[in-house]
């Protein structure tokens, strides 16, 4: 398969030549294990037996001294750890040590953190830039510095074309899949986490069918702050046979853990000029594809009566997924703003280095009114300088600047 490079790689080529240790973590299937072999010389698969096997007999790795090493599923020895961290502390040399990990361990208790010694890093599916189906025209890190250089421009895109995106994934080994065997790929993909994945983190799933609805509930609520009571109630349609709260909370925290959840936070300013913000998460799956799959929706269905509904919530998640991944790269956060009310609403609020901020909405019309973008300019009125020039994403394929310096950018445009 040939290799698709990631912005990750952006990232891994700033920190590998100063940093002895760095860990990858996100769900499995996002392609870690591909772009930390092409940065070492060794690799060691740690959900292999064999190869646990040389680690109890070399736990402290003497035999691959002055040599780059992945430590791939690392999860599967907790251990290692803290030996990497002990190697970090007795002067291993920048790019020593890989660690990839798909869950976050649940013996971990007593293992140093880590902290000032290995990196982490957090690698997502592939944003829609990343997939080398389009070529981007607009930097993303120059929106970041307010100096977009925008002219009137058209793209290739249409509304069947990001539905097609969304549902055919950011995972690799699946995204060039079509018909029945992409079904089953991501059929088999959440089979697995619930049949195998949390059982490893310690929890049996006594009722797969119950959890399966949760995830669809949670699917359903893509893009939005429904509260997870909501959630729990739309799992069994109000039943009374629903879960407890208890469990699908301990449900929640494994997902958690092993990538598949994927929320973003609500923004929450040091100096908080508004009153009443809200600090529910905005919820989003790992991958849109899943949600997708989860409410049994293709590109079909989500342009007609079936499942028009999610395609914005779905547009949406596609978004998020591809401005994360370049925010990360970037070294910028990402938030969502909501007023307790819902009086006051921005899909995805992105906050630099520097601390100036980009508010961003998101609409599948190519063109939208005064009225869409009537919270981006009060968010530009409360905060002034500080804020960005605001941006629409859309599923349109023209780029241009509104008069009132708003830009409008089909998705496909950013890079």
């Amino acid at each position: 398969m040939t290799y698709l490079r990631r912005s990750l790689d952006d990232e891994l080529d700033g920190l590998l030549p100063q940093l002895p240790a760095l860990a990858i973590d996100g769900p499995k299937g996002v392609g870690k294990t591909a772009t930390a072999q092409r940065r070492v010389q060794t690799t060691l698969a740690l959900d292999s037996p064999a190869n646990l096997a040389i680690l109890e007999s070399d736990f402290d790795l003497s035999s691959y001294q002055g040599k780059s090493l992945l430590l791939d599923e690392w999860q599967h020895y907790p251990p290692i750890w803290d030996m990497v961290r002990r190697r970090v502390d007795q002067g291993s040399a920048p790019g020593s040590f890989l660690l990839t990990g798909s869950a976050t361990p649940y013996d971990m208790q007593g293992s140093h953190s880590g902290a000032g010694r290995i990196v982490t890093l957090r690698m997502r599916p592939m944003g829609l830039h990343e997939r080398a189906l389009y070529t981007p025209t607009i930097s993303f890190t120059s929106l970041l510095a307010g100096q977009a250089d925008l002219m009137a421009q058209t793209v290739d895109t249409s509304l069947a074309d990001y539905m097609q995106a969304i549902v055919t994934s950011g995972f690799p080994g699946i995204n060039k899949l079509r018909g029945r065997a992409l079904r089953q790929q991501l059929d088999s993909y959440l089979y697995r986490i619930i049949d195998r994945d949390i059982p490893e983190l310690g929890t049996r799933v006594r009722h797969p069918e119950v959890l399966t609805s949760w995830l669809a509930a949670y699917a359903a609520a893509e893009s939005s702050t429904t509260s997870y009571s909501k959630l729990l109630d739309a799992t069994t349609g109000g039943e009374h046979t629903q879960p407890t709260a208890s469990l699908t909370r301990t449900y929640r925290e494994h997902l958690t853990k092993l990538w598949l959840l994927d929320p973003v936070p609500g923004w929450v300013p040091q100096k908080n000029p508004f009153k009443r913000l809200q600090q529910a998460p905005k919820h989003h799956l790992a991958d849109p594809a899943l949600a997708a799959r989860l409410l049994r929706l293709d590109e079909n269905s989500l342009l007609d009566d079936r499942g028009s509904y999610m395609a914005g919530p779905l547009f949406e998640a596609l978004v998020t997924l591809t401005i994360r991944v370049l925010a990360q790269a970037a070294e910028a956060k990402v938030w969502h703003l909501r007023m307790d009310s819902g009086t006051r609403e921005i899909d995805l609020l992105i906050e630099t280095l520097d601390g100036r901020l980009l508010p961003i909405e998101i609409k599948l019309k190519a063109r939208p009114t005064d009225r869409d973008v009537r919270h981006l300019n009060w968010f530009r009125e409360q905060l002034g300088d500080r804020v960005l020039p605001p941006l629409v994403i859309t599923a349109g394929n023209v780029a241009y600047r509104r008069p009132d310096g708003i830009l409008v950018l089909p998705l496909a445009t950013i890079g």
